[in-house]
């Protein structure tokens, strides 16, 4: 006697494609059908997936950018505390607060600041590190970083039936379709 619980839930319905114009052909009339939960996999960077996929312009340049200047900031200050408020001394006749001398930290501060936000922001928003995913389960999947191109429309999407999403994947003509167990 089967129980509902005994059932995996599934992640979705993957088709698989043997080349990326059928893959990027696949996600536009996906995206027109009203799907919008659905991810890409690929050998290789295709630039129209994005657009196809309706993936939006990412935040990480704004990240690196706020990393950058909280880093010169950071160092232009750390220096300004130092010299002009904790350990204030005379050399040479110059002023406590001389800002041509502060200029090579404060930069290298700035760069220290952009490159950990970057890859900071980068594991974040890649929601890394990731060591197992769904599709991992399905076998064909081990040719998507070799030759071969994958869509999958996950069960979260509104628009997702099982019997109705399989027959809309059939139609694109795909190598085949596989279920994506959770």
């Amino acid at each position: 006697m089967a129980h509902v619980h005994d059932v995996p839930a599934a992640h979705g319905l993957m088709a698989e494609f043997d080349n990326p114009t059928a893959l990027v052909e696949a996600a536009n009339r996906a995206r027109l059908q009203g799907y919008t939960q659905m991810d890409a996999y690929s050998p290789m960077p295709i630039p129209e997936l994005d657009a196809a996929l309706g993936i939006k312009k990412t935040k990480l340049p704004l990240i690196v950018l706020t990393g950058g200047i909280l880093g010169g900031l950071g160092g232009y200050s750390l220096e300004y505390w130092s010299s002009v408020i904790a350990y204030p001394m005379v050399i040479g006749g110059r002023p406590f607060h001389s800002w041509p001398q502060f200029i090579p930290v404060t930069f290298e501060t700035t760069i220290l600041g952009a490159a950990l936000s970057a890859v900071i922001g980068m594991f974040v928003l890649n929601q890394l590190p990731q060591p197992y995913h769904p599709v991992f389960n399905v076998p064909e999947f081990a040719r998507a970083s070799r030759d071969r191109f994958f869509l999958c429309i996950e069960s979260t999407d509104p628009r997702y039936d099982r019997e109705a999403t399989r027959t809309f994947l059939d139609g694109l003509h795909p190598l085949g379709v596989s279920e994506v167990a959770s």
